[in-house]
Parts: structure tokens; sequence; C-alpha cells
């Protein structure tokens, strides 16, 4: 088994035999090892006005070295007094492009996802993790530099009216353009001796998103910290606040703690 290989503001990790970038706010261009099972519980929220919560159960499996699909369920109190299931989504993520070299590779690949929720739609935000039902599709690339990684993405998405009755409002958009930009570094082990070591990775990405026609955009920036054990088991820490933003929506100033764990060879 080989490790994990990350970046500053942007990560790569090594596992069996492929580099694979494991960011956590967003996607790389990278799959999971064919026949492998992720399972990810996590837990994002914000402070003020009030303090709320959303909960994430989400599986992942390699299909094959060039797909890898996810499916997520989501409950939260966002839009109540209580925590509430709010409804769930499936992404895949076709990898259609790999230059590969000794700690190094470059990698292209296409995403979509399609989501059904059951929330009123009160934001200006389109986001399909638990506020929007809707589909998106974009590219990701990927840049790994031994310890730094570098990944960038590009999306459309289209809302839809919820589930339960909620369509959207005609004051509300339909439509939004995401972009995101983020980097990675493994800070540790300094040098590697096998899989047990623990990986302190740091990352810093930058996630945007507009609403095209509205005059509507924001700019986040999020950094992160992440430690891998045993190349099986990570924890993931980050926190995200605007650099600009003039659009009413809950991921504004928003933490988020992850616990993943992945079965290899299945």
């Amino acid at each position: 088994m080989k490790r994990i290989i990350l970046a500053f503001c942007l990560m790569a990790m090594a596992c069996p035999v492929l580099a694979q970038e494991l960011y956590v706010n967003t996607e790389p261009a990278s799959n999971m090892a064919t026949g492998s099972l992720g399972i990810r519980v996590e837990n994002q929220g914000y402070f003020t006005p009030t303090y709320k919560n959303r909960s994430t159960i989400e599986a992942m499996y390699g299909v094959s070295r060039h797909l890898m699909v996810h499916g997520s369920a989501y409950m939260s109190d966002y839009y109540s007094s209580n925590q509430h299931f709010e409804g769930g989504s499936v992404y895949a993520k076709y990898r259609f492009l790999s230059i590969d070299t000794v700690q190094r590779h470059f990698r292209g690949a296409f995403f979509a996802k399609l989501s059904s929720i059951n929330n009123p739609i009160v934001n200006r935000e389109i986001t399909l993790e638990g506020d929007n039902s809707g589909a998106q599709g974009g590219v990701i690339f990927t840049q790994l530099l031994h310890k730094l990684a570098l990944s960038g993405s590009v999306s459309y998405l289209r809302a839809f009216n919820n589930s339960g009755g909620y369509e959207v409002p005609a004051d509300r958009v339909r439509n939004a353009v995401a972009y995101t930009l983020s980097g990675g570094y493994l800070l540790l082990p300094r040098n590697y001796r096998d899989y047990k070591q623990v990986n302190l990775n740091l990352y810093c990405e930058l996630l945007g998103k507009t609403n095209p026609g509205h005059g509507e955009s924001y700019l986040d920036v999020a950094p992160a910290l992440q430690l891998i054990f045993n190349s099986t088991c990570r924890l993931d820490f980050s926190y995200r606040t605007p650099i600009y933003s003039d659009m009413q929506r809950n991921s504004k100033n928003m933490y988020l703690i992850r616990l993943e764990y992945n079965f290899f060879n299945l």
C-alpha cells in the first residue's frame, strides 16, 4: 500500500498504487480505487443569528478506475425548530484524462449530481446538499506535484421545485454557476516509512457561486485541517468565511466536521 500525498491550498493522497487527492470542501478529478467503499458522517452549521446544523451520511464506491458514485442523505434544523430528514442526492464522476509520472499527475473528470429535497425554498443560493432539488454538471482538473496538489472546477446548477409541494418562488433563481480553486499540502510525516503513519494535511479552498442575470455572487475562503489514520480513516475540520458576498444563503460563516472510513478491495 502506498500513501498519502497532499498540498498547501490543496491536497493529494497516495493510496495503494494510485495517488488520490482528498480535499475537504471539494472533489478532485481522481477517483477512489476500484472496488473500494467509503462511508462519511458529516456535520456542518453556523452560530448566528442562532445555532443551526446539518448532518449528512454519505456512501462512496469506486466502480472502476474511471468511474465512482456517491449517495447522500441529509438531516437538519435549518428550516424548522427540530432536526428532520430533508432528502438525498446521487453523484457520479467520470475521469477522462490521466497523465501520470513519478510523484506527479494531471487529471480531468466530468461530474454530475441530482438531488431531491423537501425543504421550503427561502434562500437565493442553489445548493443540492439539503436545500434545493436540482441537477448539477461540471468539469474538474487536478494537478499533483509531489506533496502539493492544485485543483479547480466549474459547474452549472439548475434548481427544480422541491418535494412536498415547495415550488421555486418567482423572485428566486433557477440557474447558477459554481467555481472552486483548491490547494493542499502534506505537512506530516516529513519522511514516509509505512502506511500506519498519521498524515497531517493543510488546505485552503476558494468556493464561489454566481446567479447569472441577477447580479448576485459570493466567494468564500475555506482553510481546512485533515488527519489520516492507518490509510483508511480520515478526520476533517474546516471553516468557510466570505471574501465577498451579496447572496442570501446558509453557507456563509459555516464550520464543517467530517469522519470518513474506507474499505479497500471489496
